[in-house]
């Protein structure tokens, strides 16, 4: 599998969002990417953007059987068979639809034939969506081994979107944003290539990321979140509990290298003594600990003086990676992104080094 590389080019999630809903009352967009890297949560954004204009459908392929979807019933008085359509496509609604069939080309070949009327001819069986309706798909890379199949017929008829994993600072900027654990942005700052794709080459030696030629659980956007949880609890759970949690949500490589490093958690100096006295409170040697306290402070920050003490102390960081870091997320998070660009020691900063922000 070495030398799988994809040469398609790919869209994020926030751009997959955009074409289904720019293109998908005319022809389905099928997503393509490989597994946990947030495909699903496409129809979660497009409700977030559009509200109650449209019935909004998540249709789960592989666990449905024909009786999820539609039934031939026998009407007597006209000696046909009529479909009867089930519920989940809320039909008796007069609002256009979103449809989202995830992982359509994993469902029984027979549901794939009824999946392929939907998304071709926006029909459910005899029965025709709302008018305006959209129809998506999702699936995942023929080379990720994971079981897709899809109708030799259809594949002509439908558009192919590949969507790309987050990098290392999307994916930051969205935990900020989610308010995950400061411990597991830190140790991702330190470990990008946790969010690496093995098409992208030169990741055959990653033990922590998605590799089809292996079956153990592993590390992606998906299942870094799920982390969050386990890590919050660890006080409660205990560590071999955690690390053995972590093990089963993101693999053993994973799962050793985020214990190891919480282990480091001593060495952080609380933000509220660094508010209190930023030219003077201590800077660890640890690059960890920094990193922590980075998230942290990005955390705390609340009004321009939260800012401008902090910067005060970021100041004195000698690691230009630890400040980059912290600057980058100051600028994308939208909590701190206002504050930062009228803060005077940040604007100062920027123009300092300016090669580290580009």
């Amino acid at each position: 599998m070495s030398n799988v590389i994809n040469l398609h080019r790919q869209v994020t999630i926030a751009q997959a969002a955009r074409a289904v809903m720019a293109y998908g009352e005319r022809i389905t967009v099928t997503l393509i990417g490989e597994p946990g890297i947030g495909k699903s949560s496409v129809l979660k954004l497009l409700k977030e953007q559009y509200g109650d204009k449209y019935d909004y459908i998540y249709v789960d392929c592989p666990v449905m059987d024909m009786s999820d979807i539609v039934m031939r019933i026998p009407n007597h008085d006209t000696k046909s068979l009529e479909s009867y359509v089930s519920s989940l496509f809320k039909l008796d609604s007069p609002k256009p639809k979103i449809i989202m069939l995830d992982e359509a080309n994993k469902a029984p070949k027979l549901l794939q034939i009824i999946f392929q009327r939907l998304k071709l001819e926006r029909m459910v069986g005899d029965v025709p969506l709302t008018l305006n309706s959209i129809v998506f798909d999702t699936s995942n890379h023929t080379s990720d081994g994971v079981g897709d199949t899809s109708l030799a017929h259809g594949t002509n008829r439908v558009m192919k979107l590949y969507v790309r994993k987050n990098n290392a600072t999307e994916m930051l900027t969205y935990a900020t944003e989610h308010n995950v654990s400061p411990i597991l942005r830190a140790w991702l700052a330190m470990n990008p290539r946790a969010m690496a794709s093995y098409l992208d080459g030169g990741q055959d030696d990653n033990p922590i990321i998605f590799h089809p030629s292996r079956k153990d659980s592993f590390m992606s956007p998906r299942s870094y979140m799920a982390c969050d949880g386990i890590i919050k609890l660890r006080d409660e759970m205990g560590m071999e509990i955690t690390e053995a949690a972590l093990a089963g949500t993101v693999g053993g490589a994973a799962a050793q290298s985020i214990t190891s490093f919480m282990t480091l958690e001593k060495d952080v100096i609380s933000i509220k003594s660094v508010k209190q006295d930023p030219d003077n409170s201590p800077i660890p040697e640890n690059p960890a600990a920094l990193f922590m306290m980075m998230f942290n402070a990005i955390d705390s920050i609340e009004v321009q003086d939260d800012l401008s003490k902090i910067m005060r102390y970021v100041n004195r960081i000698k690691s230009s990676e630890v400040q980059s870091v912290f600057f980058t997320m100051l600028l994308q998070s939208k909590k701190t992104v206002r504050l930062a660009k009228n803060n005077q020691q940040v604007m100062e900063w920027a123009k300092t080094n300016y090669e580290l922000v580009m």
